[in-house]
C-alpha cells in the first residue's frame, strides 16, 4: 500500500510540473493550488501508514505492570456502604504488599487490628501471635480478591471472573464480572481503577451493599522493612 501511494504521489508531482509550464508561468493558478493540497494530504496519509501504531494496553500489560514492584505500601481508606445506613462505615489503616510473601493489612481506625493475607489463607494478630482464620465468609473472599488484584494475578482472577479492561497505562479501569457459582452469590460486579498502581477498588454485592477501597498514595519499594518481614514471613 505505501508503494502504491508513493507512485501516486510521484505522478501528482509530475502533473504539477506540467501545469506550471511553459516558461515557468502557471496558466492555471487554481489548478496548481488544488494539486498542492492533494499532495500534502497524500503525504500525510503515507506518513500515517508508514508509522506503526502504538500497541493497545491489554490485560497482559496490566498484569506485568502491577506485578513489577517488589513491595507496594501506603495508606488505605475503606468505606462499607450498607443499604440500612445513610452514611458508610469508614475504616483506615496502612498496608504492605509483598510480591513474594502476601499482604499485610494494618487496620488503625476505628479500632486496631492486624491481618496477614497470603495464598495459604488469612491470619489475625492476637496476644499469642498470628492465628489462622476460617476462610469461607464474605470478608475472606474480599481479602483474597484484594491480594489477587494488587499483585496483578491475572490467571487467578480469570478463574473466577470475566475481565474487561479499558483505558491506558497511566489511567485504566478493569471490570470483573463473576462467573463462578460461589462468587456470583456474593458479588454482582467489581470495578478497579488505577495508573502505575491500583488506586481504587469497588465491590458491588448482590444484595446491594458496596465496599469501596481507596489507595491513592501508594508507593512502590525495593524491599521489606525488618518489621514487615517479621510479620509477613512466618
Amino acid at each position: 500500500m505505501p508503494g502504491v501511494l508513493s507512485l501516486w504521489l510521484l505522478s501528482l508531482c509530475t502533473s504539477k510540473e506540467k501545469v506550471t509550464r511553459p516558461g515557468g508561468r502557471n496558466p492555471n493558478p487554481k489548478a496548481s493550488s488544488t494539486i498542492s493540497q492533494v499532495i500534502k494530504a497524500a503525504s500525510l496519509l503515507l506518513l500515517s501508514i508508514s508509522t506503526p501504531h502504538a500497541q493497545a494496553f491489554d490485560l497482559s500489560d496490566l498484569s506485568a505492570q502491577l506485578a513489577k514492584p517488589t513491595v507496594v505500601r501506603g495508606p488505605f481508606i475503606q468505606e462499607k456502604h450498607l443499604r440500612a445506613l445513610p452514611t458508610p462505615l469508614t475504616s483506615q489503616g496502612q498496608f504492605t504488599l509483598s510480591r513474594d510473601h502476601g499482604l499485610l493489612w494494618l487496620l488503625q481506625k476505628p479500632l486496631k487490628q492486624d491481618y496477614r493475607i497470603a495464598d495459604s489463607g488469612i491470619a489475625r494478630r492476637t496476644a499469642e501471635g498470628w492465628q489462622q482464620q476460617p476462610g469461607q465468609d464474605v470478608a475472606a473472599q474480599q481479602s483474597r480478591l484484594f491480594l489477587a488484584v494488587l499483585k496483578g494475578d491475572r490467571s487467578g482472577l480469570e478463574r473466577d471472573f470475566d475481565l474487561q479492561l479499558t483505558g491506558e497505562q497511566d489511567a485504566w479501569q478493569l471490570q470483573l464480572t463473576p462467573h463462578s457459582m460461589l462468587l456470583k452469590q456474593i458479588f454482582s460486579a467489581i470495578r478497579i481503577d488505577g495508573g502505575a498502581l491500583v488506586e481504587r477498588i469497588e465491590l458491588i454485592e448482590t444484595q446491594g451493599d458496596r465496599t469501596v477501597l481507596k489507595m491513592p498514595q501508594s508507593q512502590a519499594g525495593d524491599a521489606l522493612t525488618a518489621q514487615e518481614r517479621a510479620d509477613l514471613v512466618p
